[in-house]
């Protein structure tokens, strides 16, 4: 399948190389001289066109009110909450729960290719996308399926690096170029706009400790997929700087909140949510804190660390 991309020189494409060369490494790369979507101006002040992409995070499945049974569309996700906080003129959110990069291109049931709401009158875009590519669904049924052969031990860990090779690890890395190739759509669909990347809230303890059996993984295997949750928004960060966008933090405004905390405290829902909410996603509340985190990165402004 055809696809759009900006032309790139040859210092774009070695650094482009470089970073995705560092994710397949697997290493911690600090990427200089970023100045965020700065080329993309668009005038000054606040944004009045918005498209919203994204998969079931940006959605918010099962958080009142659903406008959209097919993609899972909250009223109160955090891109309806961006928009009405910044008062944009023309919101369009195309977030749609299970999609993978490849629905930026292709229909997903009633949904358009997510890139079809973009042209060049857009001027904000939001994207959080990869964790559905990676396999975020089949990684938590095969962890909590494993979790009861050894409960105290890292079955989960064992399985997905019996192979010599860390498998999430490499999936993360596959991911990277998808998420590339997004983002240099996005740059020719939208050329004047604002292109922000969204990274994943925190999910487990950020210290690592468990909550067996409220979460229902091995006890030694919840810091293996708090690392793994944080190298796929490390590859997000990494990928949005080589490609002039800017990246938001939601892990770091959301530690503290995760599935393990008690109902009144977590922002997070786990297996058996007790608030309006799709298992292992966010609830109102952390649909909030994402939305939050993405204003305080708008209103420092373009090219401002």
């Amino acid at each position: 399948m055809a696809y759009d991309t900006r032309p790139a020189g040859g210092t774009r494409n070695r650094r482009r190389a470089a970073v995705l060369g560092a994710v397949l490494g697997g290493c911690a790369l600090v990427v200089g001289g970023t100045t965020p979507a700065a080329a993309h101006s668009g005038g000054h002040g606040r944004e009045t066109a918005y498209v919203a992409l994204g998969d079931s995070y940006t959605s918010g499945p099962g958080i009142p009110r659903q406008v959209d049974a097919d993609c899972a569309r909250s009223d109160h996700n955090y891109p309806s909450l961006v928009a009405a906080r910044r008062q944009v003129t023309a919101f369009t959110d195309v977030s749609c729960g299970g999609a993978t990069t490849a629905e930026m291109w292709q229909a997903q049931g009633t949904n358009k290719p997510q890139l079809d709401a973009l042209d060049r009158h857009t001027d904000l875009v939001t994207l959080q996308i990869g964790g559905n590519d990676v396999g975020f669904g089949s990684i938590i049924g095969t962890c909590a399926r494993l979790a009861a052969q050894d409960p105290a031990g890292n079955p989960c860990e064992r399985f997905y690096k019996a192979s010599g090779h860390d498998q999430l690890a490499l999936g993360i890395a596959g991911a990277a170029p998808k998420v590339d190739r997004v983002l240099r759509a996005v740059h020719a669909r939208a050329p004047h706009a604002r292109v922000v990347v969204v990274g994943y809230p925190d999910l487990l303890p950020d210290d690592g400790s468990g909550c067996f059996p409220q979460v229902p993984f091995a006890e030694k295997d919840f810091p293996y997929l708090r690392d793994t949750e944080k190298r796929l928004n490390l590859m997000l960060r990494l990928v949005a700087a080589v490609n002039r966008a800017e990246y938001v933090d939601t892990y770091g405004a959301t530690v503290g909140h995760d599935m393990c905390k008690a109902p009144a405290d977590r922002w997070i829902e786990p297996l058996q949510p007790a608030s309006p909410a799709a298992p292992a996603h966010p609830n109102a509340k952390g649909e909030e804190a994402m939305a939050q985190a993405v204003l305080a990165r708008l209103e420092r402004g373009r090219g401002r660390s």
